[in-house]
C-alpha cells in the first residue's frame, strides 16, 4: 500500500528546508557624499552628490544595475554614475566633482548632479530619494561570474537647496562708528607720547 503525505505536510517541509538554505548575496550599503544628502548652490550654479558603496558579502559580487531618483523642478538633473562592480568585503567612494581630480579623471564625477535654473527662486528645495539598484554575481561579472539574483534596492535621501548668491554683506554702520573711533583714538594717543 503506497503511503499518501498531505499537502500540507509537503509545504512545511519546503518552507522549513527553504528556511534553513544557505542565503546568497549578503547586503550592501548605499549612502550619499555629503552623508547628509543636502547640498545647495545659487541659481544657475552646477551642484552635485557622490556616493558610498559597500559589499556587505565575504564571497559574492555586487553588480550595480540601476538608479532612479525621484522628480527635481526647477532645475536640470544629470546622471553621472558609473555603476561599479564590487567584490567581496570592497567599499567605492566617489565625491561629487565637476572638474578634474586626482580621483576624478574624467568629469564629472559622483552620483547625480543638477544644475540650477537661473530663474530658480532663493529658498527652492528638491527633496527625494535617489534608488539603486543591483545584482549578486559568484565572482567577477567580466571573468566568468554567474548571475545569482538581483539585490534588494537601496534608498538614500536627498535634498539640494537654491541658496542666495555670493553677495558680500556690507558691515553694520555702528561696526564702522566703532572702528573709525578707535583709529582716531590710537592716532591722538600715539601723537600725545612723543
Amino acid at each position: 500500500m503506497r503511503q499518501r503525505y498531505s499537502p500540507i505536510l509537503i509545504a512545511f517541509i519546503f518552507t522549513l528546508l527553504s528556511a534553513n538554505a544557505p542565503a546568497r548575496g549578503d547586503s550592501y550599503t548605499f549612502s550619499l557624499v555629503p552623508a547628509s544628502g543636502d547640498i545647495s548652490g545659487p541659481s544657475g550654479s552646477t551642484v552635485g552628490w557622490g556616493y558610498s558603496i559597500t559589499n556587505d558579502s565575504s564571497v559574492d559580487w555586487l553588480v550595480t544595475s540601476g538608479l532612479a531618483s525621484d522628480p527635481f523642478l526647477n532645475g536640470t538633473p544629470d546622471l553621472i554614475f558609473e555603476f561599479p562592480d564590487l567584490g567581496p568585503g570592497v567599499t567605492v567612494t566617489v565625491p561629487f566633482s565637476p572638474v578634474a581630480t586626482a580621483s576624478c579623471t574624467v568629469p564629472p564625477c559622483g552620483l547625480y548632479e543638477l544644475t540650477w535654473d537661473n530663474g530658480a527662486p532663493v529658498g527652492f528645495v528638491n527633496s527625494g530619494n535617489f534608488t539603486l539598484s543591483a545584482q549578486w554575481w559568484t565572482g567577477d561579472p567580466l571573468n566568468g561570474g554567474m548571475f545569482i539574483m538581483d539585490a534588494t534596492d537601496s534608498l538614500a535621501a536627498y535634498s539640494a537647496t537654491v541658496a542666495a548668491s555670493g553677495t558680500v554683506p556690507e558691515p553694520s554702520a555702528v561696526l564702522l562708528l566703532l572702528a573709525g573711533l578707535g583709529a582716531v583714538a590710537l592716532r591722538l594717543r600715539r601723537r600725545m607720547s612723543f
